[in-house]
Protein backbone atom coordinates (compact mmCIF):
# COMPACT_ATOMS: atom_id res chain seq x y z
CA UNK A 1 0.00 0.00 0.00
CA UNK A 2 1.50 3.40 -1.11
CA UNK A 3 1.54 5.71 1.31
CA UNK A 4 -0.71 8.13 -0.65
CA UNK A 5 -3.28 5.86 -0.52
CA UNK A 6 -3.48 5.52 3.17
CA UNK A 7 -4.21 9.08 3.30
CA UNK A 8 -6.77 9.03 0.86
CA UNK A 9 -8.39 6.70 2.75
CA UNK A 10 -8.24 8.69 5.87
CA UNK A 11 -9.73 11.26 3.85
CA UNK A 12 -12.31 9.43 2.45
CA UNK A 13 -13.90 8.34 5.78
CA UNK A 14 -13.56 11.98 7.33
CA UNK A 15 -10.89 10.29 9.00
CA UNK A 16 -8.42 13.14 9.08
CA UNK A 17 -9.71 16.06 11.09
CA UNK A 18 -8.55 19.70 10.81
CA UNK A 19 -9.34 22.07 14.23
CA UNK A 20 -7.78 22.37 17.59
CA UNK A 21 -7.12 19.27 19.60
CA UNK A 22 -5.67 17.94 22.61
CA UNK A 23 -3.87 14.82 21.65
CA UNK A 24 -3.20 11.84 24.06
CA UNK A 25 0.40 12.92 24.35
CA UNK A 26 -1.61 15.91 25.61
CA UNK A 27 0.02 18.37 22.86
CA UNK A 28 -2.13 20.34 21.30
CA UNK A 29 -2.27 19.95 17.00
CA UNK A 30 -4.28 21.74 14.61
CA UNK A 31 -4.25 18.07 12.86
CA UNK A 32 -5.88 14.80 13.84
CA UNK A 33 -6.00 11.19 12.81
CA UNK A 34 -9.40 9.83 14.19
CA UNK A 35 -8.50 6.03 12.82
CA UNK A 36 -11.97 4.74 14.55
CA UNK A 37 -13.58 6.29 11.35
CA UNK A 38 -11.58 4.55 8.82
CA UNK A 39 -11.62 1.46 11.05
CA UNK A 40 -14.90 1.29 11.28
CA UNK A 41 -14.50 -0.86 7.96
CA UNK A 42 -13.39 -4.26 7.79
CA UNK A 43 -12.35 -4.12 4.67
CA UNK A 44 -10.01 -1.11 5.04
CA UNK A 45 -8.36 -2.54 8.68
CA UNK A 46 -7.81 -5.47 6.74
CA UNK A 47 -5.78 -3.87 3.70
CA UNK A 48 -3.99 -2.18 6.40
CA UNK A 49 -2.79 -4.89 8.60
CA UNK A 50 -1.79 -7.01 5.10
CA UNK A 51 0.18 -3.99 4.24
CA UNK A 52 1.79 -4.29 7.85
CA UNK A 53 2.75 -8.01 7.63
CA UNK A 54 4.18 -7.53 4.41
CA UNK A 55 6.93 -5.74 6.03
CA UNK A 56 7.60 -8.49 8.10
CA UNK A 57 7.04 -11.84 5.87
CA UNK A 58 9.46 -14.16 6.72
CA UNK A 59 10.91 -12.83 10.02
CA UNK A 60 8.56 -15.96 11.98
CA UNK A 61 7.24 -13.46 14.04
CA UNK A 62 4.87 -15.20 16.92
CA UNK A 63 3.15 -12.55 18.52
CA UNK A 64 1.95 -8.65 17.55
CA UNK A 65 0.93 -6.97 20.72
CA UNK A 66 -0.83 -3.42 20.76
CA UNK A 67 -1.52 -0.60 23.12
CA UNK A 68 -5.03 -0.20 24.08
CA UNK A 69 -6.63 0.28 22.81
CA UNK A 70 -6.05 2.37 19.11
CA UNK A 71 -4.29 -0.04 17.83
CA UNK A 72 -6.42 -3.18 18.43
CA UNK A 73 -7.90 -3.57 15.47
CA UNK A 74 -4.89 -3.21 12.93
CA UNK A 75 -2.63 -5.20 15.44
CA UNK A 76 -5.31 -8.11 15.31
CA UNK A 77 -5.63 -7.57 11.43
CA UNK A 78 -1.67 -8.13 11.47
CA UNK A 79 -1.50 -10.93 13.28
CA UNK A 80 -3.93 -12.29 11.23
CA UNK A 81 -2.10 -12.04 8.05
CA UNK A 82 1.35 -13.52 9.72
CA UNK A 83 -0.56 -16.19 11.35
CA UNK A 84 0.74 -15.09 14.90
CA UNK A 85 -1.23 -14.64 18.29
CA UNK A 86 -2.33 -11.20 19.16
CA UNK A 87 -2.38 -9.64 22.85
CA UNK A 88 -2.57 -5.92 23.97
CA UNK A 89 -1.04 -4.29 26.80
CA UNK A 90 -3.15 -1.48 28.95
CA UNK A 91 -2.94 1.10 31.80
CA UNK A 92 -3.22 0.09 34.98
CA UNK A 93 -1.98 2.89 38.04
CA UNK A 94 -0.88 4.73 34.96
CA UNK A 95 1.82 1.55 34.10
CA UNK A 96 1.42 -0.28 30.45
CA UNK A 97 1.26 -3.68 31.84
CA UNK A 98 -0.09 -7.26 30.76
CA UNK A 99 -3.50 -8.16 32.11
CA UNK A 100 -6.40 -10.75 31.30
CA UNK A 101 -4.14 -13.60 31.61
CA UNK A 102 -2.05 -12.31 28.74
CA UNK A 103 1.61 -13.71 29.00
CA UNK A 104 4.71 -13.92 27.06
CA UNK A 105 6.48 -17.00 26.01
CA UNK A 106 10.81 -16.67 26.92
CA UNK A 107 12.35 -15.17 23.61
CA UNK A 108 8.72 -14.86 21.22
CA UNK A 109 9.42 -13.05 18.24
CA UNK A 110 7.61 -10.13 18.75
CA UNK A 111 6.06 -6.63 16.58
CA UNK A 112 3.97 -4.07 18.33
CA UNK A 113 1.52 -2.90 16.19
CA UNK A 114 -0.08 1.04 16.63
CA UNK A 115 -2.93 3.26 14.86
CA UNK A 116 -0.55 6.16 14.63
CA UNK A 117 2.52 7.30 16.75
CA UNK A 118 3.31 10.70 17.84
CA UNK A 119 5.65 11.08 20.29
CA UNK A 120 6.21 7.21 20.39
CA UNK A 121 4.90 7.04 24.35
CA UNK A 122 2.59 4.07 24.02
CA UNK A 123 4.76 1.92 21.46
CA UNK A 124 7.75 2.51 23.40
CA UNK A 125 5.77 1.47 26.76
CA UNK A 126 4.24 -1.46 25.08
CA UNK A 127 7.81 -2.52 24.23
CA UNK A 128 9.44 -1.87 27.32
CA UNK A 129 6.16 -4.24 29.31
CA UNK A 130 7.21 -6.89 26.60
CA UNK A 131 10.71 -6.95 26.97
CA UNK A 132 10.61 -7.10 30.70
CA UNK A 133 7.88 -10.22 30.34
CA UNK A 134 10.55 -12.01 28.25
CA UNK A 135 9.80 -10.84 24.93
CA UNK A 136 12.11 -10.76 21.50
CA UNK A 137 10.32 -7.73 20.05
CA UNK A 138 12.11 -7.37 16.65
CA UNK A 139 9.65 -4.55 15.83
CA UNK A 140 7.16 -1.60 15.56
CA UNK A 141 4.66 -0.78 13.24
CA UNK A 142 2.02 2.05 12.45
CA UNK A 143 -0.78 3.18 9.93
CA UNK A 144 0.42 6.31 10.47
CA UNK A 145 3.58 8.26 11.81
CA UNK A 146 3.02 11.94 12.94
CA UNK A 147 6.40 12.36 13.47
CA UNK A 148 7.91 12.18 10.15
CA UNK A 149 10.04 9.84 11.49
CA UNK A 150 11.62 11.38 14.59
CA UNK A 151 10.25 9.19 16.92
CA UNK A 152 12.64 6.37 18.39
CA UNK A 153 10.73 3.70 20.24
CA UNK A 154 13.59 1.45 20.93
CA UNK A 155 13.04 -0.98 18.34
CA UNK A 156 13.00 -0.77 14.12
CA UNK A 157 9.81 0.74 12.81
CA UNK A 158 7.71 1.40 9.94
CA UNK A 159 4.96 3.27 9.44
CA UNK A 160 2.34 2.52 6.27
CA UNK A 161 2.24 6.65 5.90
CA UNK A 162 4.60 9.13 7.49
CA UNK A 163 3.17 13.12 8.17
CA UNK A 164 5.44 15.86 9.79
CA UNK A 165 2.26 17.34 11.96
CA UNK A 166 3.49 20.08 14.18
CA UNK A 167 2.00 19.48 18.26
CA UNK A 168 2.51 22.27 20.72
CA UNK A 169 2.30 22.36 24.18
CA UNK A 170 -0.99 24.23 25.72
CA UNK A 171 1.19 27.06 26.49
CA UNK A 172 2.91 27.27 22.75
CA UNK A 173 -0.47 26.20 21.21
CA UNK A 174 -1.52 29.21 18.55
CA UNK A 175 -4.87 27.86 18.33
CA UNK A 176 -4.91 28.68 22.50
CA UNK A 177 -3.81 31.94 22.17
CA UNK A 178 -6.26 32.73 19.98
CA UNK A 179 -8.91 31.42 22.23
CA UNK A 180 -9.86 28.63 20.31
CA UNK A 181 -11.88 25.75 21.80
CA UNK A 182 -10.00 22.81 22.02
CA UNK A 183 -11.30 18.79 21.61
CA UNK A 184 -9.98 15.91 23.04
CA UNK A 185 -11.39 12.90 20.43
CA UNK A 186 -9.09 10.21 21.39
CA UNK A 187 -10.42 7.09 23.22
CA UNK A 188 -8.56 8.81 26.84
CA UNK A 189 -9.94 11.91 28.47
Amino acid sequence: MKPEEVINEFKKTDALLEGHFRLTSGLHSTLYLQCARVLQFPEKAEQFGRAIADHFAGENIQLVASPAIGGLIVGHEVARALGARFIWTEREDGKMTLRRGFNVNPGERTVVVEDVITTGGSTKETIDCLREAGANVVGAASIIDRSGGDVEVGAPRIALASLKVSAAEPSDCDACRQGAPVVKPGSRK
